[in-house]
């Protein structure tokens, strides 16, 4: 046996050495389980961190370009070690990723569960949070181009997988503009999402729906050509809107001829806060909708969910939709309208759970 020097000289480190070594294989190893976190999806950062995901320069199917562009999203919860429990939740009309957890439909026991679910909440183009006629450098205002649902849903596939990494989805769940852009997902990536649940949506618009939303472009576009036109189509929208979302049931019942004047000024004060070449390009998109015809042989379960009074977005093509694919379908009649899934949040929330669970939807409304 030689003494510690021979050992150094032969290359042989000593026992003081040995012990350097793994005490350091300790520190990289712990380094590792604190950093590696930080690179997957799902983990390392506070649930719902607004985050942005750069696409670069997005082509769009009518062959103009997005110029950097960029797609904000929020995620909760947990992916588990499968990555089979990704729920993706994309916005309504002029929503915010933000608002679909301020009013309540993610988190633990709610619409989008984020106890057994990790849910991505995807800030659709143009809704003032991701690339959008207010927020682009190069291409402000009504310079920003028209773009399609097709387009934003191109754009959250790509988020989906270069940027988080996934390559499928246990479903898609969206409200109004966000339920057609789930309807898009079913048929432009077929099998991505294993369960589609559109909620007040259409795949294709029926004439009552375009009457609609031209009268709010027109609204939109009539503003655009005053010098003080601002103020006055933000008044012509707000009424056509807060007409279209209820029903003359509704408004019969809930709404005295009195209290007409602060319920206009509520809606006028609460369109204040969006960007109107925002919401027209928004209009634009949907009013172009127009999905694939439904398939029965589609791998993607569809539950589509409707309010049978519903003027904003008419619940028949949804309908016939369901039927043709051998989907689920829930007709509310509670008498709010669109804004159905504010009334009957409870009775939506349950059945989208058993859906996505596998489990019996219970008593479905019948047709």
């Amino acid at each position: 046996m030689g003494n510690g020097k021979e050992y150094r000289r032969r290359g042989f480190p000593t026992a003081a050495a040995r012990l350097g070594s793994e005490a350091w294989r300790g520190v990289i190893l712990i380094c590792l389980m604190v950093l590696l976190p930080l690179f997957l999806p799902g983990t390392g950062r506070a649930d719902g961190e607004l985050r942005f995901a750069a696409l670069g320069n997005f082509p769009l199917e009518n062959g103009r370009i997005i110029e950097d562009c960029r797609l904000g999203y929020r995620t909760f919860g947990r992916l588990n070690p499968e990555r089979t429990n990704a729920v993706l939740f994309p916005t309504w009309l002029a929503g915010a990723s933000e608002d679909l957890a301020r009013h309540g439909y993610i988190g633990p026991a709610r619409l989008a569960d984020t106890g057994r679910y990790f849910v991505i909440a995807v800030d659709a183009l143009g809704n003032g949070v991701s690339s959008s006629p207010s927020r682009s450098v190069t291409q402000g205002g009504r310079s920003f181009p028209e773009f399609s649902v097709r387009d934003m849903v191109r754009a959250q596939h790509e988020l989906l997988t270069k940027h988080l990494g996934l390559t499928s989805l246990h479903a898609v769940i969206g409200i109004s503009m966000g339920g057609m852009q789930a309807f898009e997902w079913r048929c432009s990536y077929p099998g991505f999402a294993r369960k589609v649940v559109p909620i007040m949506a259409s795949p294709r618009l029926t004439t009552a729906d375009l009457l609609i939303f031209t009268a709010e472009l027109r609204a939109i576009e009539g503003a655009r050509r005053c010098p003080d036109g601002e103020i006055a189509g933000r008044k012509t929208l707000a009424a056509i809107h807060t007409y279209a979302i209820r029903n003359p049931g509704y408004y019969g019942r809930q709404v005295p001829p009195a209290e007409f004047p602060a319920l206009l000024a509520g809606m006028e004060k609460n369109l204040a806060g969006y960007n109107l070449d925002d919401w027209a390009r928004q209009l634009e998109a949907i009013m172009s909708q127009n999905s694939c015809l439904p398939s029965a042989a589609a791998p993607a379960e569809i539950f589509v969910i409707v309010a049978r009074d519903d003027m904003l977005v008419n619940p028949e093509s949804a309908l016939a939709y369901a039927g043709t694919a051998r989907g689920k379908s829930l007709e509310l009649t509670g008498g709010c309208g669109h804004f159905a899934f504010m009334c009957e949040g409870e009775k939506i929330r349950a059945a989208v759970a058993a859906f996505l669970n596998g489990e019996d939807i219970k008593a479905p409304a019948q047709r």
